[in-house]
């Protein structure tokens, strides 16, 4: 027999004893339970959103990662097993291959797995031929002169004259020298002061200068003669002119002052040999 304290006064009874000897407290009466109330109150719906609506929210977010996690576990295992399926078959399949024929001077067979760029089809054009007529020139519309002097020395030699300088004037030397009123040479004519000064041109020099600056300014066209006697003038307007030249040769002079006519295109005036005209010195 064991002993417990009574709940009521904590008197030691026996665990047989029905009640307390000295609370007379039962001893096997029933615990006394205390309830407590809790006293809910309603939801403020200025205060936010309810607690209570978490719990179905939670609820539907866990059923929808779940089917989620089925349908991509299934997708995964399809695709699997699509990628077996295709590997086992790969190796027994047939690679078809096609046959292109290019239209050309040759054929060729290309498989469709290695297929190239091709030229295209070469083609051969024959141009015929254009026949033309030569091309005409127009006609020039200016001249060249081209001539060739020359002189007879009082022996009979035929001389070329060197470095003389031509002039094409619009007017004889006579003409132009009375225009520009130069004096001839006392007791000579205005051809005969021409030669006196080319021959001395120290004693006459005067005269000499203001006559060829006459003859100069009247020139159209002017050109010296090389070491064989032949000059070029180019340029040329075709009209009448007067050729003018005096050249000193050994101890005399000769002059040339003729008219000639020059057309467009090329002219040849080959001078007739002048005779060379010697000059005693009276101071010899």
């Amino acid at each position: 027999m064991s002993l417990i304290p009574c709940p009521e006064c904590g008197h030691e009874v026996s665990t047989n004893a029905a009640a307390c000897p000295n609370c007379a407290r039962p001893t096997h009466a029933p615990p006394v339970v205390e309830r407590k109330v809790i006293v809910t109150q309603p939801a403020d719906p200025d205060k936010g959103f309810p607690i209570w609506a978490l719990i179905p929210i939670g609820l539907l977010a866990v059923v929808l990662v779940f089917v989620a996690y089925i349908a991509f576990r299934g997708n995964d295992d399809t695709a699997n097993t699509n990628l077996k399926v295709n590997v086992e078959r790969r190796p027994t399949e047939t690679r078809s291959t096609s046959t292109s024929t290019v239209p050309s001077t040759s054929t060729s067979t290309v498989p469709s797995s290695e297929t190239t760029a091709l030229p295209p089809p070469s083609q051969t054009t024959t141009v015929p031929g254009t026949s033309t007529a030569p091309p005409v020139a127009p006609p020039p519309d200016k001249g060249t002169v081209t001539l060739n002097a020359k002189a007879t020395s009082p022996a009979g030699s035929t001389l070329a004259v060197r470095g003389t300088k031509f002039y094409l004037l619009e007017e004889d030397v006579e003409t132009i020298l009375r225009a520009a009123r130069v004096e001839p040479i006392e007791g000579n004519t205005l051809a005969g002061s021409l030669g006196l000064a080319a021959v001395f041109p120290d004693r006459y020099g005067d005269f000499q200068r203001a006559a060829m600056r006459a003859i100069a300014s009247k020139a159209k066209y002017s050109g010296t003669t090389n070491g064989s006697g032949g000059a070029n003038l180019s340029g040329v307007d075709p009209k009448e002119y007067y050729l003018f030249g005096i050249a000193k040769i050994g101890r005399g002079f000769a002059l040339w002052n003729s008219q000639v006519s020059v057309i467009a295109g090329d002219n040849l005036l080959n001078l007739s040999p002048q005779s060379v005209t010697e000059i005693v010195d009276p101071n010899s």
